[in-house]
């Protein structure tokens, strides 16, 4: 079994962009995480934890599934 990224989907890419065209090392550090780390996940390499899905979720003042899906 390889394993690929993971099953979960998000739009931060989008909602950086309606928000002002927010960058990334600005959602960075209104979540304390590195710039590195966002772009990640914008790519789908990688899956935040709860904690910081609620963050990024909060920046953009939408629901947690506005921000990611699961498509397992």
């Amino acid at each position: 079994m390889t394993k690929g990224p993971p099953p979960i989907k998000n739009r931060i890419r989008e909602l950086r962009f309606h928000a002002n065209e927010m960058t990334q090392a600005d959602l960075a550090t209104r979540i304390g995480m590195t710039r590195q780390t966002i772009v990640a996940m914008e790519q789908g390499k990688y899956s935040p934890s709860l904690e910081a899905a609620f963050r990024i979720a909060a920046v953009f003042d939408v629901a947690i599934t506005e921000v990611f899906q699961w498509e397992g």
